[in-house]
């Protein structure tokens, strides 16, 4: 095999061999239907809106932050700026994808072109198995959330906005 050939060519193959990479199943699953938001990667999968780990894209700078939140919960800027003790705001879908390699709706919170800051949300620590976006809006991957905190080195933390 030649070493072009082990370059991933799409932000699905992105995501398979950083899986492979960290040593985790590559277990990502089409859904044709799709998986564009946690309601509908939730019905989808056939699991509960709490169990979709989403991926949230804001901006520090220059750079992304991708907070892996629970799609139950909204994010709450100011918690994951105290957080990271950068200040964050709102990407837009062009930064987006030109810091991540992802589209909106198929973030993964892995296989990132540039290395963003990652922020892990709490509550997920308490919920198995998680599915987690691989690249595209058709995408997902299953996986333990203690796990995926691993495999991202995300710093875990309270990012739940109180309602």
């Amino acid at each position: 095999m030649s070493e072009t050939a082990a370059v991933p060519s799409s932000s699905v193959d992105r995501v398979r061999a950083a899986l492979v990479a960290a040593g985790h199943a590559d277990n990502v699953t089409e859904f044709p239907e799709g998986t564009r938001t946690a309601e509908e990667a939730a019905a989808s999968v056939g699991c509960t809106v709490a169990q979709i780990a989403k991926s949230i894209v804001l901006r520090a700078g220059e750079r992304a932050v991708v907070v892996i939140a629970s799609g139950a919960n909204r994010v709450d800027a100011a918690k994951v700026s105290a957080a990271l003790g950068v200040p964050v705001k709102r990407a837009d879908a062009e930064f987006v994808r030109a810091a991540t390699g992802f589209a909106i709706g198929g973030v993964a919170p892995i296989g990132h072109i540039t290395p963003p800051l990652l922020v892990f949300d709490r509550d997920l620590l308490s919920i198995s198995p998680i599915w987690a976006a691989a690249g595209s809006p058709r995408h997902v991957f299953r996986t333990e959330p203690a796990e995926l905190l691993r495999i991202t080195g995300a710093l875990a933390a309270d990012i739940r906005q109180d309602v």
